[in-house]
């Protein structure tokens, strides 16, 4: 019997900011080097926030094969892709403006911007993106991602997957629309547990004092049932999470020395 059971989450805690961006960038590095090696390509969903700051260990960074990433968002905003709300467009400011030769255009998945009026036709779109990308190639019954990096709000949502809201019950859909999202802008569209389940690996990137009681009840408390929480990737899957000092101050959670 293959065993399916979610594995443990890995905690990787960094001295300062900086070292937790430098560490990150090794981490990604190797899940890249392993994907490239193994089937030519490296699939990465993005979330938005200070995250993509948080790759800037990558910029000028020779190991990284740009041309064999492959690009998708967790989840985005239902905004033109130029709109300083879109995650498209922050993570194109803070990482893809500064790298040469970056990804190939084709290779990143946005929102299809014609389609903004129409939620649900949107999300299908979206999803439909995927399959290409996934269906044709692994035959899979959900995308397998060689990573997804995460974020993590102070209500301890991730993606737009928000506490109490029905999406997290959500079991069938890969891309899913939400229109009351209690964080602005409203509309906005996200991958389903499903997806964050199957990836190859899930990394959460948290940082700064502000993030400590959500991270305490999240690690040390799963049973409270926080959306991150719930992002158990299942064997197998690994989960982990790269924070700084500062925001794991309250947690009790056992630490894993970094080393690749």
């Amino acid at each position: 019997m293959v065993n399916t059971a979610p594995s443990a989450p890995v905690l990787y805690v960094f001295p300062s900011p900086a070292e937790l961006v430098d560490g990150l960038a090794q981490f990604i590095l190797k899940a890249q080097k392993e994907s490239v090696e193994k089937k030519g390509r490296f699939t990465v969903a993005l979330s938005g926030g200070s995250l993509p700051k948080q790759l800037s260990g990558l910029v000028n960074n020779p190991a990284v094969k740009w041309d064999k990433w492959h690009v998708f968002y967790a989840d985005e905003r239902v905004v033109p892709l130029d709109h300083e709300d879109s995650n498209y467009a922050l993570s194109v400011r803070e990482l893809f403006s500064k790298v040469t030769p970056g990804v190939p255009a084709r290779q990143i998945h946005t929102i299809n911007p014609d389609l903004l009026d129409d939620l649900e036709e949107l999300a299908d779109a979206y999803e439909k993106e995927l399959i290409q990308e996934f269906a044709m190639k692994d035959a899979a019954r959900f995308p397998v991602f060689d990573l997804i990096l995460l974020g993590i709000g102070p209500d301890g949502h991730t993606c737009s997957l928000f506490p109490g809201h029905e999406l997290l019950s959500e079991e069938d859909r890969w891309v899913a629309y939400i229109e009351d999202s209690p964080k602005p802008p409203p509309k906005r569209i996200t991958f389903t547990y499903p997806v964050l389940n199957h990836a190859a690996r899930v990394a959460f990137v948290a940082s700064g004092a502000g993030k400590q009681d959500t991270l305490h009840t999240v690690l040390d408390q799963p049973e409270q049932g926080l959306p991150a929480s719930r992002v158990r990737p299942a064997h197998p899957g690994h989960l982990y999470w790269f924070v700084d000092e500062a925001a794991a101050q309250k947690v009790q959670y056992p630490r894993t020395p970094f080393k690749l």
